[in-house]
């Protein structure tokens, strides 16, 4: 999680979350290409699968 404040933007609709940190809790992380993603709560109910697709056979 950020150490520091700082808006969140979602790597796949460009959504903002809210400057509440609700988005902390709801909101998904990701590393892509050693870089800090994230995915905000609509997207990553959307797109759970192809998600999930993409993780090492070791989470299963």
């Amino acid at each position: 999680m950020p150490d520091t404040p700082e808006q969140l933007v979602c790597a796949t609709c460009g959504r903002t979350a809210p400057a509440d940190g609700e988005a902390l809790v709801a909101w998904a992380r990701g590393v892509e290409h050693r870089r800090e993603v994230w995915t905000c709560d609509v997207c990553s109910r959307e797109y759970l699968r192809s998600i999930e697709g993409k993780l090492d056979s070791g989470w299963w």
